[in-house]
C-alpha cells in the first residue's frame, strides 16, 4: 500500500502512462530553484516549457544549467495577444504533443515561471491532461515572494489580511481590495501601471507602495512607488502595506 503523496501514489491517480511534472523555477534567478525542481530537470527524458510570441523561454533559461544533451524539447508558443481563443488553441496543440510521450510511458517536465499554481502556465495544461494522466506538482519561488524579500516587506503579520489583485481589475475592484486588506500585491502591471499608480494616489497610500521590478534579474528595481519611472516593464509589481512602514 501506497502512503499519499509517494510517486507510486501519484502514478496511479491517473489513467496510466507518463507522468506529467509541473515544475516551478522560481522568479529569475537560477539560484533559487529548489532542489527538487533542479533533480527532476536534470534527469528530464522530456521537457516543456512556454515561450511568448516566438521569443526565447524565459522558464527555460532559468533552469538552463539544470537541462542535459539528450533531452526532447516541446516548446509552446503563446500568441502575445488579450484574445484568450489564440492562447487557448496553442495550450490545445502542446498538449496534444505533450500525451503522445505521456502515452508512449515518458515522464514530461513542464518549466513553469515562479510557480505552477500561482497564475502559472502550467495549470492550462495540467487541466487538459490531468484526467487521462498522473500529475504532480512541484512548487516554487514566486514573484510575490521575491519582490517582498527584496523589498524587506513583511506580506502578512498577526491578523493582517492579503489581497492578490491583477492590475487587470477594473478600478472600483481593485479599491474595494485595497479597502478590506492590509497587504495588497498587484501583479500584471504593465500597460495598466498608470491607472494603478493614479489610483492608489488617490487613495493616500502611494507612502505605503513599493515598486518592485525584474525582481532576482539584472537590472531589478525596488523603490518606493514616489521614485517609480512612469512606465512597468512586463515583469513587475506593486506592493501595499498599510499596517507598517515598507522599509523596516
Amino acid at each position: 500500500m501506497t502512503q499519499p503523496g509517494t510517486e507510486d501514489d501519484r502514478r496511479t491517480a491517473g489513467q496510466g502512462g507518463g507522468r506529467l511534472v509541473g515544475v516551478g523555477v522560481g522568479p529569475g534567478a537560477p539560484d533559487l530553484l529548489t532542489l527538487r525542481a533542479a533533480r527532476l530537470i536534470e534527469d528530464a527524458e522530456v521537457l516543456a516549457y512556454p515561450t511568448l510570441a516566438g521569443a526565447p523561454s524565459f522558464a527555460r533559461s532559468i533552469a538552463a544549467a539544470h537541462i542535459h544533451g539528450g533531452a526532447e524539447e516541446i516548446a509552446i508558443d503563446i500568441p502575445m495577444t488579450p484574445a484568450r481563443e489564440p492562447a487557448q488553441r496553442a495550450y490545445d496543440a502542446g498538449a496534444a504533443r505533450i500525451a503522445t510521450h505521456l502515452e508512449a510511458g515518458r515522464d514530461v517536465v513542464c518549466l513553469c515561471e515562479g510557480d505552477p499554481m500561482f497564475y502559472g502556465s502550467f495549470m492550462y495544461l495540467q487541466a487538459r491532461l490531468a484526467p487521462r494522466f498522473a500529475t504532480e506538482v512541484v512548487p516554487g519561488v514566486t514573484s510575490m515572494a521575491a519582490a517582498a524579500a527584496l523589498a524587506r516587506l513583511p506580506l502578512g503579520a498577526r491578523n493582517g489580511r492579503i489581497a492578490v489583485l491583477p492590475a487587470t481589475l477594473p478600478d472600483d475592484a481593485l479599491a474595494a481590495g485595497f479597502g478590506a486588506h492590509e497587504t495588497v500585491a498587484v501583479l500584471k502591471l504593465g500597460r495598466h501601471f498608470p491607472r494603478v499608480r493614479a489610483l492608489v494616489e488617490a487613495l493616500g497610500l502611494t507612502g505605503r507602495a513599493v515598486f518592485v521590478a525584474r525582481a532576482t534579474l539584472d537590472g531589478e528595481v525596488v523603490v518606493p512607488l514616489a521614485e517609480a519611472p512612469a512606465d512597468a516593464p512586463y515583469f513587475s509589481l506593486l506592493l501595499v502595506s498599510k499596517d507598517s512602514d515598507p522599509w523596516l
